[in-house]
């Protein structure tokens, strides 16, 4: 028995997926002032009548990250930042306070110019002097060396809650992408860690022993206790849930277009050859660029309970949510009081929907359910051209997707998959639209949280061995070891496969169930004189984002 939890804008959609299917689903309103307390009184409902002991494992998708950067409640982060030549601090700059620090390693791991304790030391009484708790330190090239870091870290450790080093938090090259991601993960921990442990308390209160793991923005888990060091993997970790539950319930080798339309937003994503595209960098949340793989998606401001409103006598929809729909008391017209209105929607007040659409129809000259008719029409021409705009951006520079870099490929959608609370209502509308079949599935209202019960471990990590220096660093896991001159191909394939498999097992992957694959490989001759001193290898291997297992029986129209 799996237990899937997706927590979004508006609902908080959960499942318990047994034998292969689906046999409970539950829909609560989020409670936004509180979103644990919509966790638990979810999983309360869902899990009444059933043996609490035969579950063996809780996929939780949570917004608990993601709404404390985009609604500015993060915490004070000090950055302890070394540059090194060639980059303006102020290009650097974020958290609360920063302390550019001297020093420097090469792109090598060499140290050219070793750390000055006395700056560290000033770092830590500005920080602390600013009641500063939580700190990020971040060196050029620390992914070849990270001496620094970890000196750094060694030193002020004792003096602060939480501690990230640039280096635990991707392998990748783009300093600056870095020093954003180590800033973030710093900055979203204590809310994360106090939404952690009363997950976990509230689990121990009731019995319930099985792991909890979290979804990533890759499609993938980790376990709660590897997301309480790297909480910023957990953000946009809805959209994730969202793919993946298309992927449980649909099966496609083709160009697709690929959407959940939810209460408060649209999540869009796309298949070239029935792969999903990735973030070639990481994706970027609010003003930061970070190096978080994470599935391609872009969300729009429009769901069933984006507010509705005539400005110069043209609607305008969404971006914002207002409240419930007019018809279960909130302020504001909706796209679900128009559903209801339509009668393709029960539930609601009917006579406070008609009142809503009546309003806006008396202003446009409309009838109550033309105006109704209208609405869902302009949903339908505000996916269309988001949808335009994007596939023309794609398709102007190389597709990247989570197997492969496909170059020369344009994608040419020939199926529409979508699931969210308005599916069934929009799927004829959008078909009508793209001039292409669109499909919802069976439980296209709770699919995201299937898609969060389903979802396998991930990991990426990059290798990167100069047999020059006889070094080989693999960041993410903390690997830095002495290699010997004739390390070849073929013994750093070996290894970085052994060592993303050992990565997947410490976050909670069955080791049986483990397929890993390199992903990029290169080869560099290194010349001294006129002769080879040595080779540059450099590496990156992943367990690609996958499901447990696909449902059984599912049905779509």
């Amino acid at each position: 028995m799996i237990i899937g939890l997706d927590m979004g804008g508006t609902h908080v959609d959960a499942v318990i997926i047994d034998g292969g299917q689906v046999v409970k689903a539950v829909k609560k309103a989020t409670d936004r002032g509180d979103l644990f307390k919509s966790v638990r009184t979810t999983l309360e409902e869902l899990l009444s009548g059933y043996d609490k002991s035969r579950i063996k494992r809780i996929n939780l998708s949570t917004t608990v990250s993601t709404n404390a950067i985009v609604e500015g409640k993060t915490s004070p982060v000090g950055m302890i930042i070394q540059s090194g030549p060639g980059l303006p601090h102020e290009f650097l700059a974020c958290g609360d306070e920063n302390v550019f620090i001297s020093g420097y390693i090469d792109h090598r791991g060499k140290v050219i110019e070793d750390l000055d304790i006395s700056e560290i030391e000033k770092g830590v009484r500005l920080f602390r002097g600013k009641n500063i708790n939580n700190c990020a330190v971040v060196t050029k090239f620390s992914t070849r060396n990270p001496n620094h870091e970890i000196r750094i870290r060694d030193f002020i450790k004792d003096y602060f809650s939480f501690v990230t080093m640039g280096h635990t938090v991707s392998g990748k090259l783009n300093f600056p992408r870095r020093v954003f991601t180590a800033y973030l993960n710093s900055a979203v921990y204590d809310v994360f860690k106090e939404f952690s442990v009363a997950i976990k308390k509230y689990m121990e209160g009731e019995g319930i022993g099985a792991p909890l793991f979290m979804l990533k923005a890759d499609g993938g888990t980790i376990t709660l206790g590897k997301a309480e060091e790297k909480p910023v993997e957990t953000i946009l970790s809805g959209p994730a849930a969202s793919f993946m539950g298309l992927s449980a319930v649909f099966d496609t080798d083709q160009d697709a277009i690929l959407l959940d339309i939810g209460g408060t937003t649209t999540d869009i994503f796309f298949l070239a050859d029935g792969v999903p595209l990735f973030e070639p960098l990481g994706i970027e949340i609010g003003s930061y660029k970070t190096l978080i793989r994470a599935i391609y998606c872009v969300s729009i401001g429009l769901g069933g309970d984006s507010s509705v409103n005539i400005v110069d006598k043209e609607m305008k929809i969404g971006p914002k949510r207002e409240g419930k729909p007019f018809a279960f008391g909130g302020p504001k017209p909706t796209p679900t009081d128009a559903m209801i209105v339509l009668g393709y929607i029960k539930e609601g007040d009917k006579a406070k929907a008609l009142e809503a659409m009546n309003g806006l129809g008396s202003q446009l000259n409309l009838s109550a359910e033309e105006t109704a008719e209208k609405i869902l029409d302009a949903m339908g021409d505000i996916v269309k051209s988001t949808v335009d705009r994007l596939l023309e951006k794609i398709n102007s520079k190389p597709v990247y997707t989570i197997k492969e870099l496909l170059y020369g490929k344009k994608l040419e959608p020939k199926v529409i998959n979508v699931i969210g609370g308005p599916a069934k209502v929009m799927a004829p509308i959008l078909e009508k639209k793209f001039g292409l079949p669109c499909h919802y599935p069976e439980n296209y209202h709770v699919a995201n949280a299937i898609g969060a019960a389903l979802a396998k471990t991930t990991t990426e990590i990059s290798m990167f061995a100069d047999t020059a220096q006889q070094v080989l660093t693999v960041p993410e896991v903390g690997v830095y070891e002495k290699i010997g001159r004739n390390f070849s191909v073929e013994d750093a394939r070996k290894r970085i496969i052994g060592l993303v498999k050992e990565n997947a097992v410490s976050m909670g992957a069955d080791e049986n169930e483990i397929e890993a694959e390199i992903t990029e490989e290169s080869v560099f001759n290194m010349v001294r004189g006129f002769y080879t001193s040595g080779r540059n290898i450099r590496m990156k291997a992943q367990v690609r984002p996958g499901l447990i297992y696909k449902l059984r029986g599912g049905k779509y129209a």
